[in-house]
């Protein structure tokens, strides 16, 4: 025992070492053969794990050289930069490269749920606002008659006779308005926002343009976390019924459609057959647009984080110049708005639209001054 304690560890450090330079090899191995990991490996050397209970912090004994650990360290670390710099320009469906399609306001429909009730409530607000800029695009699906609005809009102002109240029935009879008036039109997008909606529609332009109209897109931004179940009720009687599930983009944020795919709808969507699709599954008109796209043609939804409900903590929305809708509501009788300076106080300008606007468009006559975001 006493002659084995006296002899040096040679034998001991070296294999510290050649484990410790091994586990390094393979960690510089996984950062180069999974550029598809999310996670970057970022294990110092300090601390790292050597062998026989111990760390290369505990082991001053076994390097004579620490610019061994420098050299390693410095290659760990370039390696990180490159493999962050070659990640950076990758892109999720939802933000595409670049543009495709030289896209104008012109080329949008935008369809503006709303019920009589809210013309003077939630309406007036947005033709202060940003329907002040996009009259010519934009077309109110309302439920009652209302000459004021009438002179005001003229053919832009749509009363679908609907019922009023907040059912499926009623969401979905607008909708299949919303929808048809779309394809009369001969638009190159459809785009559904609701009364309770800011639209920014310069954001929306440089949003869509980087999709094809012709191709298949369905765009919006869904408020569940999971894709909803659903039964679907089929034949004459709903004799037959199966369970399914798809994502659908919630209509308190807006979502639009490409023409193409909207074409694809018209058997499930166009002459009254809206509302016996959303009959077969018993969901309202956003679900039902989900439903078509996805369970029935096999279109996915894109997603994008432009979108904004009230189902959200608005707070914390930023680069409001960039998003693409707002909204506003109120959560536990707190209020559940966008965090944006203006020259509107939160009494003046409940909702924020005021000072969304403003910092947008600061030429507005009504705006005090100019802000900036």
């Amino acid at each position: 025992m006493m002659k084995n304690a006296g002899r040096p560890k040679h034998n001991s450090i070296s294999s510290g070492v050649f484990t410790g330079t091994c586990l390094l090899f393979v960690l510089l191995l996984l950062v180069v053969a999974h550029p598809n990991n999310n996670v970057l490996l970022d294990v110092p050397l300090t601390g790292l794990y050597l062998g026989d209970g111990q760390t290369s912090a505990a082991r001053n004994d076994v390097e004579p050289d620490r610019s061994q650990g420098k050299v390693f360290s410095a290659y760990f670390s370039k390696l990180a930069r490159e493999r962050r710099a070659i990640e950076a320009p990758r892109r999720t469906r939802t933000s595409p490269s670049r543009a495709v399609e030289n896209l104008s306001p012109a080329d949008l429909f935008i369809a503006v749920k709303t019920t009589r009730q809210y013309h003077g409530l939630r309406l007036d607000l947005l033709l202060e606002t940003w329907m002040s800029r996009s009259l010519q695009q934009t077309y109110v699906f309302t439920d009652g008659d209302d000459d004021k609005l009438k002179k005001r809009l003229g053919g832009h102002l749509i009363n679908t006779n609907c019922s009023a109240s907040h059912s499926r029935q009623a969401l979905s009879c607008k909708m299949a308005q919303e929808y048809s008036a779309f394809i009369h039109s001969g638009k190159k997008w459809f785009c559904h926002v609701d009364d309770d909606n800011y639209l920014n529609v310069g954001s929306l332009v440089k949003l869509l343009s980087q999709y094809r109209h012709t191709q298949d897109v369905y765009l919006g931004r869904p408020s569940l976390e999971r894709p909803i179940q659903a039964t679907e009720r089929l034949g004459s009687t709903h004799e037959t019924q199966k369970e399914v599930r798809f994502w659908f983009a919630t209509g308190g944020a807006g979502f639009c459609l490409s023409r193409g795919l909207a074409l694809k709808m018209s058997p499930w969507a166009s002459e009254g057959a809206f509302m016996v699709t959303a009959e077969q599954i018993r969901l309202p008109d956003d679900c039902t647009v989900g439903y078509i796209a996805e369970a029935l043609l096999g279109i996915g939804l894109t997603r994008s984080p432009l979108f904004h409900s009230h189902l959200e903590n608005l707070g914390l929305v930023s680069e409001i110049h960039r998003q693409v809708t707002l909204s506003y509501g109120t959560v536990e009788g707190s209020r559940n708005t966008v965090n944006v300076r203006g020259p509107f106080s939160t009494s003046e300008d409940p909702t924020r639209f005021k000072s969304v606007h403003c910092q947008l468009y600061p030429d507005t006559p009504w705006c005090p001054s100019p802000q900036t975001l």
